[in-house]
């Protein structure tokens, strides 16, 4: 990205930023239609190793600047209600996509869209899918995605899938952050905490804001996490510090099982959860919400399911009564 786009994104995310933090206003999301995605090329580059590149470049200095802005907004806001969304009764229906909703052709080798469709005409949210898989591969019709959301007067939300580094990411920014260098673990906690900063780059790149980040805990097909989960865990932590320092809240996705074989029980302080429940029903992500669904104790924000090609959620009980704690409206 040329220095003037940088300071025109910049300069973006800073008002976006500042506006979800100190109150979002807007009309009641319309249930219009879905529009289909279109294709933005991304150039994604695979490392010798296998391990994808992406195309953003080091995440270091667009991204540490766009966490610095995120960062002083948090601390600016006012307290107070976190938006004037109007409180709801009831759960509400969304979805959430990614690069599986990306056309056929785009995206990494190991990753490619497989054109599913957009949410439901009556969800009222979605949440954007940062990565295109891995980490340090943006998803490459986020773009697109993010208009459509606009387009259809959605709230909005964001996830990102963690992924456990190749030998070549680890060099790379394995003394890159805030931890010691001096071990293993304290290298993988830095390769963590920059692909968070990676994620915070690639919202500030296409204007989405989000109040908060969804921390993806699962295996991750052709870029598997290691059998030591200590390690796991390191990169899990290094990630939740990069969202948290740059002044975003934080949750995790996953199941309870999925979640401790890949970190044990590694044990995020009891943030926020969103839980998956694969192919079964609304009523089964409903159930989800319970507390024999905990993942590493914290309150259950959504449940997810599986459906027609597409995956949807719903919130769970009382959530709907802040939805401003959770997602953004742009309008």
């Amino acid at each position: 990205m040329e220095a003037g786009g940088r300071r025109a994104a910049l300069a973006c995310v800073a008002a976006a930023l500042a506006a979800v933090l100190t109150g979002c206003g807007g009309s009641t999301p319309s249930g219009a239609p879905p529009l289909p995605p279109v294709s933005t090329p991304t150039a994604t580059d695979t490392a010798v190793d296998g391990a994808p590149g992406g195309d953003a470049g080091d995440p270091g200095a667009d991204a540490s600047d766009l966490a610095k802005l995120a960062e002083q907004a948090a601390r600016g806001a006012s307290r107070g209600p976190t938006s004037d969304i109007a409180p709801r009764d009831g759960e509400v229906l969304g979805g959430d996509v990614s690069w599986p909703q990306c056309p056929p052709g785009t995206g990494i080798p190991e990753k490619q869209g497989k054109g599913l469709p957009m949410p439901l005409p009556e969800a009222e949210y979605v949440v954007l899918g940062l990565t295109n898989g891995p980490g340090f591969t943006p998803n490459p019709c986020l773009a697109d995605q993010v208009a459509w959301a606009k387009a259809n007067d959605v709230l909005v939300s964001v996830y990102a899938v963690s992924s456990f580094p190749s030998k070549q990411t680890l060099q790379e920014y394995g003394a890159d952050g805030p931890y010691e260098a001096t071990d293993r673990l304290g290298r993988l906690r830095n390769v963590g905490y920059q692909q968070a900063r990676y994620n915070i780059g690639t919202m500030g790149q296409v204007g989405v804001v989000s109040p908060i980040v969804w921390i993806d805990v699962e295996p991750v097909p052709n870029f598997d996490w290691s059998a030591d989960l200590q390690a796991n865990a390191a990169v899990i932590e290094g990630v939740a510090r990069g969202y948290s320092d740059a002044g975003f809240a934080i949750g995790v996705y996953s199941t309870p099982s999925l979640y401790r074989r890949v970190v044990g029980n590694l044990s995020l302080g009891g943030v926020p959860e969103w839980r998956a429940a694969g192919q079964t029903s609304r009523a089964e992500a409903l159930n989800r919400c319970g507390p024999d669904w905990s993942i590493q104790g914290g309150t259950a924000v959504m449940g997810q399911w599986v459906e027609g090609q597409r995956d949807l959620n719903l919130t769970c009980p009382g959530i709907a009564a802040d939805l401003g704690r959770w997602f953004h409206r742009f309008s």
